[in-house]
Order: C-alpha cells, then sequence, then structure tokens
C-alpha cells in the first residue's frame, strides 16, 4: 500500500512540475523582452477610372511583409458621398490604420481621416490633396493639357471616362499595351459630383503625411502634385511613372507605404 501511494504521489508531482513549466514560459518571454506591436491595417483607396483590383501587386508585398491590407471599393459617386462611405468601411478595422489613396483617393482619405481613429498616416499616391473649400476641379483645370473624357448622362448627373482610344496615353503610359487596353475597357466611370464638391477638412494638417510624385504623369500634372504635396506639409518621394504607377512600379508604391506604417 505504500509503495502504491508513493508511486502516485510521484505521478502527481511530476504533473503539477510540468503544468508549472509551461505555464512559466510565456511569463519568461513577456519579461525578457517587449513584444512587438502588431502592424498597422494598410487601407487602400483608389481612384477615378479604376477598381480595388488597380492594387493588386501592392497587396501582394504588403501582405508578404507581414501587413493586414484592406481595399475600399471606391463608389466614385461625389466626394461628399464617397467620404461617408469610407468612414463607415473604416469604423468597422480596430486598430492603427495608414490610409491610402491613388488619384481621387487621395480627396477621400483627406476628408474621411479626421473622424476616424488611429489614424496613423496618409500616402497620397499620385493623389489630389484639396484644401478645405476646394473641389477637384479646381485642381484638376491646372493640369495641361486636359483628360479626353467621354460625358454620359446619367439620371443623377453624369459620369465620365477617359476616351478608350487615348487611355493608355493619359493614364498609363508605362504600362504594355494589352494592359493598358484592359484598363481602358474595365475603368470605372466616375460621377461629375466627384469634382464639383467641395473638400471639408484638412486632415493632413494633424496626420503625417506621405507622398509618391510620378514625374511622367498625364492624368495629374508633376506640378501640380509638387505644389499639393508642398502645401500639405508631405514627405515627398519622386518616381519616373505614369499615373498607374502602382502597377507600373509596385515596390516603389510598397515601399512609401511601409515608410509611413513604421
Amino acid at each position: 500500500m505504500r509503495l502504491r501511494l508513493t508511486r502516485r504521489a510521484a505521478i502527481v508531482g511530476a504533473t503539477t512540475l510540468a503544468l508549472l513549466g509551461a505555464a512559466a514560459v510565456p511569463a519568461l518571454a513577456t519579461t525578457s523582452g517587449k513584444a512587438k506591436p502588431a502592424k498597422p491595417t494598410i487601407v487602400l483607396i483608389h481612384g477615378a477610372w479604376a477598381d480595388s483590383t488597380s492594387w493588386s501587386p501592392v497587396m501582394e508585398r504588403l501582405r508578404r511583409d507581414g501587413y493586414p491590407v484592406k481595399a475600399i471599393a471606391n463608389p466614385l459617386q461625389g466626394l461628399t458621398s464617397d467620404t461617408a462611405y469610407a468612414k463607415s468601411y473604416l469604423a468597422t478595422i480596430a486598430g492603427p490604420k495608414v490610409l491610402v489613396g491613388h488619384s481621387y483617393g487621395g480627396a477621400v482619405i483627406t476628408n474621411a481621416a479626421a473622424s476616424v481613429p488611429d489614424v496613423k498616416s496618409l500616402v497620397y499616391i499620385a493623389g489630389f490633396i484639396p484644401a478645405k473649400g476646394e473641389t477637384i476641379g479646381e485642381l484638376a483645370a491646372r493640369s495641361t493639357p486636359p483628360l479626353p473624357l467621354v460625358t454620359t448622362q446619367v439620371p443623377d448627373g453624369a459620369e465620365v471616362i477617359i476616351d478608350p482610344a487615348q487611355f493608355r496615353t493619359a493614364f498609363a503610359g508605362d504600362l504594355d499595351k494589352t494592359t493598358a487596353t484592359n484598363l481602358a475597357t474595365a475603368q470605372r466611370p466616375a460621377n461629375t459630383k466627384a469634382v464639383t464638391d467641395p473638400s471639408a477638412v484638412e486632415s493632413f494638417r494633424t496626420i503625417p503625411s506621405y507622398a509618391l510624385l510620378t514625374r511622367q504623369d498625364k492624368a495629374i500634372n508633376p506640378d501640380l502634385q509638387r505644389f499639393m504635396d508642398t502645401r500639405a506639409g508631405a514627405r515627398v518621394t519622386e518616381v519616373d511613372a505614369s499615373h498607374a504607377v502602382m502597377l507600373s512600379r509596385p515596390d516603389a508604391v510598397t515601399k512609401i507605404i511601409e515608410q509611413a506604417a513604421r
């Protein structure tokens, strides 16, 4: 009987030590050094005449580097309503966020970020950065020559696309012909309210901003980009690329986003 009790006590003791040892492992890991903070969620917002798939090469690189990524399907129905949509989407994302806007998407992140918590930084990719009360139309008028647009009347005003025959020259000059033709065919129209709704806030005044300026851009004149980037106090990187820079130079786009995220 005494032998049986001794064996049972030994088993219980060994089990207790094993459990205590397992419990001690995370404690040692916690006390030996600080845990790495979670990386912010990268939220990508496309502009006019594009869609979320235009970010695909950038998303692949960001995910490879360990970043959680979201891409908003921008409605392109007007700056006021698109901003409201972006705010509601961003409200579902917990934790720190980096907002990235291409072209017209830059105006959307400028207006949405001010009332969204935990926005770490703003990144403008060949993006519009309007001041309060300014419209995209007023800024776009400074770009020369004007874009070759085709207008269609719809029940809620008018929508515009880039003339497919001139899309590659205007939007994607550094992409191969087949890719540019596919983009021209799939381009999403933008309601004219996107260029007539005035911007309401200047979130770049309080949130760190970064900008990728595209020196071969035929859609937003590089000089206009430089003016907006400087006015916003953004940290600017310049690259030889067309307006479709996220497709032609995804490494450069990813690099500046990760810079802003750090």
